[in-house]
């Protein structure tokens, strides 16, 4: 077979042009396009790295903002509390000030009832009396027939008054 034979003298030469071309990929895609490619992924890894920093960055520094504008916020909600207070305080104050000026109205005006029910009943008492003066001059004249003095008869009814 002549296929068989040619396969010895062609097989060294078609193994050097092998090797050549296989050489020669490897040397265009090993010098070429790796170095390319690997500095395609090492870009690409170092801005993956420098946007996770760049996040952790800005992550650090949304806290520290929160964290500002909570103590701020706590400040604002304390300065409200101590207006609030002083508020009522005032408040307080100003409605005890009223009330201690009413209770001294309703006092005075308390005071003049009692004296004006006092000199009433001091009246009244010596209305009483004399009515009752009048009255037992009356029945002694009526009863006994005899003539009692005014003056006599007022010192008896205060007399029976005060120990009554």
């Amino acid at each position: 077979m002549p296929q068989i034979e040619q396969i010895a003298a062609t097989l060294s030469s078609q193994v050097f042009w092998l090797l050549v071309f296989f050489g020669l990929t490897f040397v265009l895609v090993g010098m070429g396009m790796v170095p390319k490619v690997l500095g395609t992924v090492d870009l690409r890894d170092k801005q993956i790295a420098d946007d996770i920093a760049a996040a952790q960055a800005a992550r650090d520094q949304a806290t520290s903002e929160e964290d500002a504008w909570r103590k701020r916020e706590n400040a604002n909600r304390a300065a409200a509390q101590a207006v609030i207070g002083q508020a009522k305080d005032k408040a307080n104050a100003a409605s005890g000030v009223k009330l201690a000026e009413s209770q001294v109205r309703l006092d005075e005006r308390l005071a003049q009832a009692e004296t004006a029910i006092a000199a009433a009943r001091n009246s009244a008492m010596a209305e009483i009396e004399a009515v009752a003066a009048d009255a037992a001059r009356d029945i002694v004249a009526r009863v006994a027939g005899a003539e009692v003095e005014p003056a006599a008869a007022e010192a008896a009814v205060k007399e029976v008054m005060a120990h009554g």
